[in-house]
């Protein structure tokens, strides 16, 4: 058998078996998002995360200059934005977070930390097709200064201060329940008198 030949059935070897592989792991869990994904489902998944990015773009330098206000921007938009699925500590231990299928990532560890600023931004500005994290980029990639200031964000997460994570909490977003709440503490220390009582909170 000549080279290539051995070279083509050794490709197909490495590509059919982990898919055998993980659709027998599919047809066992079924379509379930509480089911963990195995570690070669995992790693898998980060290949061909990393082969979906061009390599023009995975070498882009951020070119937005880190300072405290560009951090303290990033801090509020990935609060308001980001925090629902990753948490303000980027380690993703959140309702949302857990119940996505995979599951959102700690980035505060070496599989995040480790990117290249072009990946994190490619992956922030077009998002993951098939999984939680959506596309967050708006126009050209060279005018979302947003996502690039989010890239220096995720590099500070692993030292970011408790004073910043109490800060973050100003600009999570809050629903309609905790809008009542704070609502009628408000009438309340203000002496005012309180309409319509609010609904019970349903616990799930």
């Amino acid at each position: 058998m000549s080279a290539w030949k051995i070279v083509l059935v050794l490709v197909v070897i490495a590509v059919l078996v982990p898919m055998g592989m993980l659709g027998y792991q599919s047809f066992k869990t079924g379509f379930s998002a509480k089911a963990e994904p195995s570690a070669l489902e995992v790693a898998v998944a980060r290949k061909v995360r990393l082969l979906a990015i061009p390599r023009s773009q995975r070498d882009t330098r951020n070119p937005v200059e880190a300072n405290s206000q560009i951090l303290k921007e990033a801090l509020m938009h990935f609060a308001d934005h980001c925090a629902t699925c990753h948490g303000n500590d980027g380690k993703g231990k959140t309702t949302i977070g857990q119940g996505l299928y995979p599951k959102a990532p700690d980035l505060n560890k070496a599989d995040t930390q480790e990117m290249t600023d072009g990946e994190l931004f490619f992956v922030i500005h077009n998002g993951v097709r098939f999984t939680g994290m959506p596309a967050w980029g708006k126009g050209s990639p060279e005018k979302d200064t947003d996502s690039w200031r989010l890239v220096h964000f995720i590099r500070h997460l692993p030292k970011i201060t408790p004073e910043e994570l109490d800060e973050m909490k100003r600009y999570n977003p809050i629903g309609e329940m905790e809008r009542m709440k704070e609502a009628e503490i408000d009438q309340f220390l203000s002496g005012e008198e309180g309409g319509q009582p609010a609904s019970p909170v349903h616990e799930h």
